[in-house]
């Protein structure tokens, strides 16, 4: 293979050539950041360029394996980390010009975790503003844009990462989800990932100086985003490996025990009112359609209330950002993150004082029924987003805006609410007016079967194959 081709590979493809030596930690290194420096000044995606100490680390790792040192799983894959999370020496912005001072002192679990497993970090990618957004763009970084086009946003707020992954810069792409941080970037971009459910990757930033919200803690969630969900079963086993700093982080093996066949998935279209977009219907239809033929057993039936726990949950969760981080916003956010609050506000009434606590309770009634309703249907497959993938700056354009991005995304952040795996997966080119972008589904998962999840989301991606943007197969796209 040419060195110009290599960061094409996926993960999977990268460890079998890395492990055995057919390829160097070195070569796959350059590559990826060769490809990263072509690409990315038209997405800034990458905010942070670490090719030197990349490369130091690669040939450090070669030098290991030459003296007959074991490979970790991942050996050698290059990855990126998004800015909100402590990598050590290297500054955790969130997105915000007050923190772009603040350097990590250590490194977070997940970044030891993914080095520990010979993983290389070539660059740090790009997040909204305090990492709340479901698009990507802040006054310190600049906007990311999508490697399908400008009519697309990146999404958010694992933006960076997203676009990064899908546009061959590096092979796995670190991001985190509080309503939908990874599920949406993978969307917008045609990728793939899985939201872990509640405990399962251990999370900590050395740098902060406070403990988040509760809900915070309980609903947000750190992953990878990927061009295959083969890549996923290769890499989240290193991501799950205990660390004693998040200590309710639940120490189980990344395969779960064998389920009695066929698995029983729970199919649904409700979409609570939102009209439902024909692509996104075609979509649906053909994921179905994927796992039928692969075994499973389908069945349209809706599981229990996604919309009042979603926008139940979504409103505890605002009661808790006004409580504990209205100030900060307010002190060192933008004008646009301000404007964008105040409207979440509005879209989501924020419940406070004792009915927060009452709704805190309330998330155990909502986890327990759909505890219940997974024992028979082990998997839900369901929409996504009801719409295909809004376009740049939807949720600046007031009350009509955000309810487009979020207010109609409740199969995302139900499943932070309840502490649910969800997997991300693409299953629909659509040739819309504006021109091409990918569709993704959901699947949602038992608690800690994100294997299952993953598994079903493999056979979708065997069905439609793997999503190639319009920046794939150029250097530049202003070429």
């Amino acid at each position: 293979m040419e060195q110009s081709d290599i960061w094409r590979l996926s993960a999977t493809e990268l460890t079998a050539l890395t492990r055995n030596g057919d390829l160097s930690a070195e070569e796959t290194v350059q590559s990826s950041l060769d490809r990263m420096r072509e690409v990315n000044p038209a997405l800034n995606a990458v905010v942070e360029d670490l090719g030197s100490e990349a490369l130091e680390r690669a040939r450090a790792l070669d030098n290991s394996r030459a003296q007959g040192e074991p490979t970790g799983p991942l050996h050698g894959v290059p990855v990126t980390i998004k800015i909100n999370v402590d990598q050590k020496g290297h500054a955790t912005t969130n997105g915000v010009i007050a923190l772009k001072d603040v350097i990590a002192p250590d490194d977070a679990p997940i970044v030891a975790n993914l080095q520990n497993a010979g993983a290389i970090v070539i660059g740090r990618t790009n997040t909204p503003e305090f990492s709340f957004r479901a698009d990507t763009d802040n006054p310190l970084h600049g906007r990311t844009y999508n490697p399908w086009g400008d009519h697309i946003s990146p999404g958010g707020s694992s933006g960076g990462a997203g676009a990064a992954v899908m546009a061959g810069i590096g092979a796995l792409a670190h991001g985190n989800d509080i309503g939908g941080s990874l599920r949406f970037p993978a969307a917008a971009n045609g990728a793939v990932t899985v939201k872990p459910g509640l405990g399962r990757v251990p999370a900590w930033n050395p740098s902060q100086k406070a403990e988040r919200g509760l809900l915070a803690q309980s609903m947000s969630v750190q992953g990878l985003i990927t061009r295959s969900a083969a890549d996923l079963h290769l890499s989240m086993p290193s991501l799950i490996t205990a660390d004693p700093r998040d200590p309710f982080h639940v120490p189980i093996p990344w395969r779960g025990e064998t389920l009695k066949e066929p698995i029983k998935v729970a199919f649904t279209k409700n979409t609570f009112g939102y009209a439902l977009h024909p692509e996104v219907e075609k979509a649906l239809d053909t994921a179905r359609e994927a796992l039928v033929d692969a075994g499973y057993h389908v069945e349209e039936i809706d599981p229990p209330d996604v919309f009042e726990c979603g926008r139940n949950g979504y409103r505890a969760l605002m009661g808790e950002v006004l409580t504990m981080m209205k100030g900060d916003i307010e002190a060192a956010g933008s004008q646009t993150i301000r404007d964008i609050f105040d409207v979440y506000f509005q879209e989501f009434p924020p419940i406070l004082e004792t009915d927060l606590l009452r709704m805190m309770a309330q998330r155990s009634y909502y986890a327990r029924e759909w505890s219940l309703f997974l024992q028979d249907y082990p998997l839900v497959l369901s929409p996504f987003l009801p719409q295909p993938f809004f376009r740049p700056d939807r949720d600046t354009e007031g009350a009509e805006g955000v309810h487009e991005v979020l207010g109609c995304a409740v199969y995302s952040y139900a499943m932070n609410f309840l502490g649910l795996p969800a997997a991300c997966v693409p299953s629909r080119l659509a040739d819309l007016p504006q021109g091409q972008q990918p569709i993704n589904v959901q699947i949602a998962a038992q608690r800690w079967r994100e294997d299952l999840a993953v598994d079903a989301a493999l056979v979708i991606e065997e069905r439609v194959g793997q999503m190639a943007p319009v920046l794939w197969n150029k250097m530049d796209k202003t070429e």
